[in-house]
């Protein structure tokens, strides 16, 4: 479960920002809209949050720092190249925040045991990174490195909980690269849960990553899974009663390397391609459409349904930026639900979105106060990120409302002047 993600100096995010999924002391929606930890200093983490705010305000900046992050994580170690610069993008319109690092931490629980990780970074190395390991109340440390440009190299400091070869990971590790990710890279056994969680627990949709249509084919072609996304497809009220897989044979093209020449030819062969098929049921017949003939809205929900299905079984995190994006307001609030339903969400997944649905601020019984959030700019074009329940509202209170009306900031302000906005 994510705990809290902090993010420093990236994009239009100059100063501190903190997204927390602690929920707060309060008992409303407890048994549906917080999960139980097993950990005694966060015992109940929210299993969603939400994110308002106005156009180019810094919701997308974000997800995008959340995905930098694991970006990093992932591939320093493999795929950056000795030398190589990285195109992380601190505030620009501040000239100290311009030449200071980016800094990123995350905060989540894995097997009742809390990870707090964090690292910054230039374009051109890694400045700082450190690992701590609550397996009891206080915090083991399992090492800290950080760049000293008087002798310009790194200096470690390594912790007695961590295991292993550490000295060689040290001396393995480029500027460029984060000791985690070469560490796991050769073998770390103890550091490979918390590379894990940003290789395979942290699932991000946005502009820069799509839905993958292949793993909706891939989960349509077994027969339970083809079950549980019909079912899935029925309760968004949209007559689909079911999906074929049809599989055809085109004309293509495949590379061929002969071992014994060495040559490389390209020759012309059949492949397969898949496409899908849509059987709609009415009081009035049926009739069957091909994907093309669905509307987006239909098309984004088939390929949502499966990884939210496969998230929600494996428990993992999900964020989406723009969830709202051609889905009708009743299915994101029924997509919602899905994460607070504790009989479905059996292992903790947690879903995080930004969207401009206002209507989700009143649906009944669907969000604490905790759980929503907002982001918006301030004078010097630097995002703020704050959650609703700072600024107290009443238990009744009508929240779309108050947005809209700027009560809680997070909304553009357009100046009438002259008969034209300015």
């Amino acid at each position: 479960m994510l705990v809290e993600f902090c993010v420093k100096n990236f994009r239009s995010l100059r100063d501190e920002q903190v997204l927390s999924l602690v929920a707060a002391k309060d008992n409303s929606l407890s048994d549906t809209n917080t999960m139980a930890t097993g950990v005694k200093a966060v015992p109940r983490i929210l299993p969603s949050a939400v994110i308002y705010g106005a156009n180019a305000s810094g919701k997308s900046n974000l997800i995008k720092a959340l995905q930098y992050m694991r970006g990093v994580v992932v591939e320093s170690a493999t795929m950056i190249q000795p030398g190589q610069t990285y195109a992380v993008q601190p505030f620009m319109l501040d000239l100290s925040s311009e030449k200071e690092p980016t800094e990123f931490e995350i905060t989540f629980v894995l097997d009742h045991v809390r990870y707090q990780y964090g690292f910054s970074m230039t374009s051109k190395r890694i400045v700082s990174e450190y690992l701590l390991v609550y397996k009891a109340f206080k915090p083991q440390q399992w090492f800290e490195r950080h760049y000293d440009p008087g002798q310009d190299n790194d200096v470690y400091n390594f912790g007695s909980g961590l295991k292993g070869q550490k000295t060689i990971w040290e001396k393995a590790t480029r500027p460029n690269a984060l000791f985690l990710s070469m560490a796991v890279q050769l073998n770390s056994e103890d550091l490979r849960p918390v590379f894990d969680w940003f290789a395979r627990n942290l699932v991000i949709f946005n502009e820069q990553t799509k839905l993958n249509k292949q793993f909706a084919f891939q989960l349509l072609k077994d027969a339970e899974s083809k079950k549980r996304i019909c079912d899935f497809l029925k309760t968004a009220d949209i007559s689909i009663s079911d999906v074929e897989i049809v599989t055809d044979k085109v004309p293509g093209k495949k590379l061929h390397f002969d071992l014994t020449s060495g040559n490389t030819e390209v020759q012309n062969e059949e492949i397969e391609e898949n496409r899908l098929r849509f059987t709609h049921v009415t009081d009035r017949g049926q009739a069957v459409f091909d994907l093309d003939d669905e509307s987006n809205g239909t098309r984004i929900l088939v390929f949502l349904a499966a990884p939210i299905l496969d998230i929600l079984d494996k428990g993992l995190t999900l964020v989406i930026d723009e969830l709202d994006t051609s889905l009708h307001t009743l299915l994101v609030r029924e997509l919602v639900r899905l994460f607070h339903r504790p009989e479905i969400n059996k292992r903790g997944a947690q879903l995080i979105f930004t969207t401009h649905d206002t209507s989700l601020l009143d649906a009944p019984d669907l969000f604490r106060r905790d759980q929503i959030w907002l982001v918006e700019k301030d004078t010097s074009q630097a995002s703020t990120l704050v959650a609703v329940a700072e600024f107290s509202p009443r238990k009744n209170e009508a929240l779309e409302k108050g947005y809209l009306s700027g009560r809680y900031g997070g909304i553009p302000f357009l100046t009438h002047h002259s008969g034209e906005f300015e």
